[in-house]
């Protein structure tokens, strides 16, 4: 039995692995361990982070959700505020026109008025030149005379 080179291989092979099972069993473990340690960390970690992405997303979504909502409303508002402005002017176009055809009527009124009081001008210019005209031919120089003095006495008169 310890002739045969297959029992001495055996028995060789037997004690290199209780040799190594021995002295190498625990490193091996132990850096199994600690590799399963790390696998699990890894694991933690990337659970972790998994759970911080979807937190964000969440909140991403919320605040765009708020940013539409946000948005929505100052186009509302800026398109109150445009009816408002719009009404605004269209009032202010009104008031605006009114006034100018308030001038315009005015100012035809004061041309009316000028024109007529031109045309009176006119009629008492000639008026007194047609008078003028007429006392002249008609009146002598002792009835001028008398009119003068009359004329000079009614202005002393009005003046005290």
């Amino acid at each position: 039995m310890f002739s045969s080179e297959y029992t001495w291989l055996t028995a060789s092979l037997v004690i290199f692995l209780g040799l190594v099972m021995w002295k190498g069993l625990k490193p091996m473990l132990a850096s199994l361990d600690a590799r399963g340690e790390r696998i699990r960390r890894e694991i933690e970690e990337a659970q972790n982070l998994r759970e911080d992405a979807q937190n964000l997303l969440a909140e991403y979504k919320r605040k765009q959700r708020d940013a539409l909502k946000e948005a929505e409303e100052i186009v509302s508002h800026a398109k109150a505020e445009a009816e408002i402005l719009r009404s605004a002017a269209e009032k202010e176009l009104q008031e605006q026109l009114q006034r100018r055809e308030i001038m315009a009527v005015e100012k035809i009124k004061q041309a009316e008025a000028q024109a007529v009081a031109e045309v009176r001008s006119q009629a008492v210019e000639v008026a007194a030149a047609a008078a003028a005209k007429l006392i002249a031919e008609n009146i002598d120089e002792a009835k001028a005379s008398d009119l003068t003095m009359q004329a000079i006495k009614d202005v002393s008169t009005r003046l005290n």
